[in-house]
């Protein structure tokens, strides 16, 4: 049945089918996260814009582009979150999260909103999960980060999917730096895209992630920052490749990563995955030593990363799609026989006791229930009826025997995984 009401472009509906593969997800997600000792958060889906002009950076192309922003019935500019550190920060300053034995580790999970073309994998309502460990300067804080994502991506089963490592250095350190990339860029001027060439003052580490096929050529013979990192920098970056060969999470070492938000300091990573083409990232993160302070709290020091779910799933093709696996009983009784109460009561005393179970709500005949059984993938069903004792049946063997109604829960129960 068609409508004239479809959902806004570049969004999109979770329909049932596709919710067993996201439950999944954060299931798992939730799982690694809180044997990590990482507690959930949860922020407004939209914030002051302030925020992001700050947090994210005037310059990128989020704040510039990306971000729907809106003026509210009291006059203030307000925007529909485009990622969740910034969030995450501002609650962690306004709520005294700095009094807290640090460091204090968050993880988080929900939608987030970016006016870009929407294409595979990469819609303007979009869903993350992330991780953020704020109040350490520890490499290892750097290294458990990555290895938590490490651990989503190897046990969700994502094929194909490579680290990159990098590092930006300290915002003090890497000041020459970006002079000297700064005047490799104005010396290539004619060859760089317009939006290089705009953002060769405010952001000149940008260019190392453009499309444009000059720029590309250009930054062939670009001069990278890993390759100039000193003293703390380099200790620092050298101690988090040690802590991961230890964890066993294998990298590779690229000088030209770059982050697409200003406030990443030292360490950043990437995971690609080859099954997701030119758009090859599921997720990625960073350390961001001075966002805290800018937002204006005390000088703290912290790391995170975010992963998208629908890339996950992307990149999970039809793997993505199965159920999350739970024993399902289903209750067949015979309508107008004066037995529904007693399938409804039954029902409620399974799901009580922690099995999934559903009972007839369509007025289906005997076979029309088995059927349905089978279609939900249920491993048991009870038969109930007004002239015969209640029969339990295994719908993969095909054994049937009677049990007592007062037995029922406890067998069912008991054999339940």
């Amino acid at each position: 049945m068609a409508s004239k009401y479809q959902a806004p472009r570049g969004t999109f509906d979770v329909l049932p089918a596709d919710a067993h593969a996201r439950r999944r997800v954060e299931a798992t997600a939730a799982a690694i996260f809180a044997r990590a000792g990482y507690e959930p958060i949860a922020t407004p889906a939209f914030e002051d814009t302030e925020l992001f002009e700050r947090g994210v950076g005037r310059s990128t192309d989020i704040v510039r582009k990306e971000m729907f922003t809106f003026e509210d019935k009291g006059g203030r500019s307000i925007t529909l979150r485009p990622e969740g550190t910034a969030p995450i920060c501002r609650a962690y300053v306004e709520h005294g999260m700095h009094k807290l034995a640090q460091p204090v580790k968050l993880s988080y999970v929900g939608p987030f909103f970016r006016h870009e073309r929407p294409q595979a994998g990469r819609y303007r309502q979009f869903h993350q999960i992330g991780v953020e460990a704020i109040g350490t300067d520890s490499p290892a804080a750097d290294a458990e980060a990555i290895a938590l994502l490490d651990d989503l991506l190897g046990e969700l089963g994502i094929p194909g999917v490579e680290l990159r490592l990098g590092s930006l250095g300290s915002l003090d350190s890497r000041r020459a730096y970006l002079e000297e990339l700064r005047n490799h860029l104005r010396a290539h001027e004619d060859e760089l895209s317009r939006d290089v060439r705009e953002r060769i003052d405010a952001n000149p580490l940008r260019a190392f992630d453009a499309d444009d096929e000059g720029t590309r050529g250009v930054m062939e013979s670009a001069p990278t920052l890993v390759d100039r990192l000193e003293d703390e920098d380099a200790e620092h970056f050298a101690a988090v490749r040690g802590y991961l060969d230890a964890a066993g999470v294998g990298y590779t070492i690229d000088p030209t990563l770059v982050r697409g938000l200003d406030y990443y300091t030292r360490t950043i990573f990437s995971f690609v995955c080859d099954e997701l083409g030119a758009q090859s990232e599921v997720g990625g993160g960073g350390r961001y030593d001075g966002l805290i302070e800018q937002l204006g709290g005390p000088a703290t020091p912290a790391i995170g990363w975010a992963v998208g779910i629908e890339r996950i799933l992307l990149a999970l093709g039809d793997q993505g799609g199965k159920p999350v696996t739970e024993r399902r009983v289903f209750i067949s009784f015979e309508h107008d026989s004066g037995v529904g109460e007693q399938a409804m009561a039954l029902a409620t005393a399974l799901r009580k006791a922690g099995v999934a179970a559903e009972f007839d709500l369509a007025g289906r005949g005997a076979k029309g229930q088995l059927k349905h059984a089978d279609r939900i993938g249920a491993a048991l069903v009870v038969l109930l009826s007004s002239d015969a004792p209640p029969q339990l049946r295994d719908m993969e063997s095909g054994e049937q025997r009677q049990v007592e109604l007062d037995r029922i829960v406890a067998e069912v129960a008991g054999s339940a995984p």
